[in-house]
């Protein structure tokens, strides 16, 4: 059965609105499930006393979660949606991913994710670890979806552990940087020399610009958020890290050869 609702496109959001991979998957399983051709799945997977004999794809998933649903049903359930995804292919693996948002959705609600990571890319992570695991999970074993769940909760602390250990070298190198400033080379006269003389020396020496030192001294010296810094500058997060990183390390070359020179 051909369904021409494949083509799908989520709807286009706001300008400014936070992408959630989550939310476009969302998006693509409800067109399928109610396109012109809706897909669906034998109701008496999930019920034991259907009124009808297909379900759309959405109310087999809304029956899968609901406490009612026995474990053998919910086993029955997952065994054909799997079955489906590895041997007909598009759109039932679309789908078998589907089944598998609305736990997704609370387990990285629990998750402690660090500012720097953004849950765009924390939802993306746990779902290409659901649909690798799609493709090599044994349809014979017991709780599927256990194994999908598990797949994706180990993706998504890999890349929490990842951040949080490059977060410790950046703020290590941050460190260094900074003790580079403190030892930096006297002015002519000799007077003292702190910080933010040093930033402004660099940005004159076009070692960084003047938003990069902004950047380095509202939030290095200064104490301020990063949080609050990509609010106002209209970036993420995890982008306005990296242009610190970015703009310490062109800074910390500059001191050193600087010290080297004197």
């Amino acid at each position: 059965m051909h369904h021409r609702h494949l083509a799908h496109r989520p709807a286009a959001r706001s300008q400014g609105a936070v992408r959630s991979p989550l939310g476009e998957l969302e998006q693509a399983f409800l067109a399928l499930a109610h396109g012109v051709e809706p897909l669906t799945l034998p109701a008496h997977l999930v019920c034991d006393a259907p009124d009808r004999a297909q379900w759309p794809v959405d109310r087999v998933r809304t029956h899968l979660a609901h406490p009612s649903t026995r474990p053998e049903q919910r086993e029955q359930t997952w065994q054909e949606v799997i079955r489906r995804a590895q041997e007909l292919g598009a759109p039932w693996d679309v789908v078998a991913v589907a089944m598998t948002v609305p736990v997704l959705r609370r387990m990285l609600a629990r998750l402690a994710r660090p500012a720097h990571v953004e849950r765009a890319e924390v939802e993306q992570e746990a779902l290409a670890a659901v649909a690798a695991a799609l493709r090599t999970v044994n349809p014979g074993v017991e709780r599927l979806d256990r194994e999908l769940f598990s797949a994706a909760d180990r993706a998504v602390h890999r890349l929490v552990y990842a951040a949080r250990r490059q977060a410790t070298r950046e703020t290590d190198a941050a460190a260094t940087h900074l003790d580079h400033l403190c030892s930096a080379p006297p002015a002519e006269h000799g007077e003292p020399v702190d910080e933010l003389t040093v930033l402004s020396r660099a940005v004159q020496a076009r070692v960084v610009d003047v938003a990069e030192a902004r950047l380095i001294a509202r939030t290095r010296l200064g104490g301020e958020s990063m949080q609050r810094l990509a609010a106002e500058r209209g970036v993420s997060v995890r982008q306005l890290y990296r242009n610190r990183s970015a703009a310490e390390q062109h800074l910390a070359a500059h001191l050193r050869r600087r010290l080297q020179d004197r």
